[in-house]
């Protein structure tokens, strides 16, 4: 009996980049893996809390969604993110993920 019906198994060679900084108030390390996958989205893993999500640049300008989705305090502190964030995170190519 099959439990699981695999929808897709893709081994791909990434970039990883790992970065580590400090603002005025507050401590960040993040995870960035950039591959094809996930309409060229890259995947951003936060290494202190393991919360991750992908992100395009107009997700960057979502402060909000970065304070929520990184759980940051303050309008600031998700602003010093998406600043640094806007610098890291590649305009996508919208491509089709999926073969139909």
């Amino acid at each position: 009996m099959n439990l699981f019906e695999k929808l897709y198994d893709e081994y791909e060679k990434v970039k990883v980049r790992f970065v580590g900084f400090t603002t005025k108030d507050t401590r960040y390390d993040f995870g960035i893996v950039y591959t094809n996958m996930f309409f060229g989205k890259p995947l951003v893993i936060c290494m202190q809390t393991g919360r991750s999500t992908l992100l395009d640049p107009k997700d960057v300008e979502n402060h909000e969604y970065l304070q929520r989705i990184f759980r940051i305090d303050t309008a600031e502190q998700a602003a010093d993110l998406a600043e640094f964030f806007s610098d890291v995170i590649p305009a996508t190519a919208l491509h089709p993920e999926y073969d139909y």
